[in-house]
């Protein structure tokens, strides 16, 4: 009866909800602190306001949002760049991994590697963007229509975007496949 201890089930699934939690709350802390600096300690401003009540709803601790919002307003504080990446992925589906990084070049060597490992490439600034419109809030959102990608060509998305999405700087992928639009945390 190896393996079927009621203790080792909890810890697993505990662990990778612990998992889940911790890269959720971590993207959120980066954008909380980008959102903060860019807003120069004002509260009040749209961009931290929004950060922070998305962090809320997805139970964030007071005590990390505060963190954050410091973090932000600090004067050793180090700068986070926002960047995008786009490529095209599996049945021509074209995708937007948006990012912030304290460094720019190895955040694009490590999605670039990620992308070469899997037989994709990344595209040229502006390659895939004409299938996107860029919301004031920064978001892109695909345009219509949407790309139906079936067989396994749906297998390989759901995969490199699962694998993009596990990157600690990656903060949002959007793509022109129709029920995959954005894996927005």
């Amino acid at each position: 009866m190896s393996g079927h201890n009621k203790w080792s089930q909890i810890k697993q699934q505990k662990g990778a909800s612990d998992a889940a939690k911790s890269r959720t709350f971590s993207r959120f802390s980066r954008l909380i602190t980008i959102e903060a600096k860019k807003a120069n300690g004002n509260l009040s401003s749209p961009g931290l306001l929004g950060a922070i009540t998305r962090a809320k709803a997805a139970n964030m601790p007071k005590d990390s949002i505060d963190r954050a919002v410091a973090k932000g307003n600090s004067k050793d504080a180090g700068e986070l760049d926002s960047v995008a990446y786009e490529f095209y992925g599996p049945g021509g589906s074209a995708i937007i991994v948006s990012a912030l990084t304290d460094n720019k070049n190895r955040t694009t060597q490590e999605v670039k590697h990620l992308l070469t490992k899997n037989g994709y490439e990344l595209g040229t600034p502006g390659s895939a963007l004409w299938a996107f419109t860029k919301k004031p809030d920064g978001h892109f959102v695909p345009n219509e229509p949407l790309m139906d990608v079936t067989g396994g060509d749906e297998e390989k998305l759901t995969f490199i975007l699962g694998l993009l999405d596990e990157h600690e700087d990656v903060q949002e992928i959007t793509t022109n496949a129709r029920g995959y639009e954005s894996t927005e945390e």
